[in-house]
């Protein structure tokens, strides 16, 4: 937990706190993993499983191991999770002002397809709605 949160902090201007990561991981449907590279943990994704779609929480990778498709493999093996029976999409929210995490997105394959007014209490900053969808027809908008 300790590299998890040293990850938070670099990464983020509003990081979560130790007790909010392990109040959200303690919910029934929350599931946290960690990408390691020579036994150390250089980033990590929370999401949620919902009836019919994934819910992305949050995902960083530590600044020095950033741009080695780390990131990019993570939510690789979440969209390997999708299948057009149950869950068909992950879906996940980006600040307005985080254009890396918006092009991150973008480049694999996610579309913005909502804003969340005022969706972040610790500055009022507008979210977009990101989705994914397991079918491409679905993804033409």
């Amino acid at each position: 937990m300790k590299s998890v949160i040293n990850i938070e902090n670099l990464s983020f201007e509003y990081p979560w706190s130790e007790r909010e990561f392990i109040q959200l991981l303690r919910q029934r449907d929350c599931i946290g993993w960690v990408a390691e590279s020579d036994g150390n943990v250089v980033g990590f994704m929370l999401y949620e499983l919902l009836p019919k779609q994934i819910r992305l929480l949050s995902i960083a990778v530590h600044p020095d191991f950033r741009r080695n498709l780390i990131g990019s493999e993570m939510v690789a093996k979440l969209i390997s999770k999708l299948n057009s029976m149950r869950r068909s999409n992950v879906v996940c929210n980006v600040r307005e002002t985080s254009l890396s995490s918006q092009l991150f997105f973008r480049s694999l394959g996610f579309r913005a397809v909502k804003i969340e007014k005022a969706f972040y209490p610790d500055s009022n900053e507008d979210a977009y709605v990101f989705k994914f969808f397991a079918h491409q027809e679905e993804n033409a908008y």
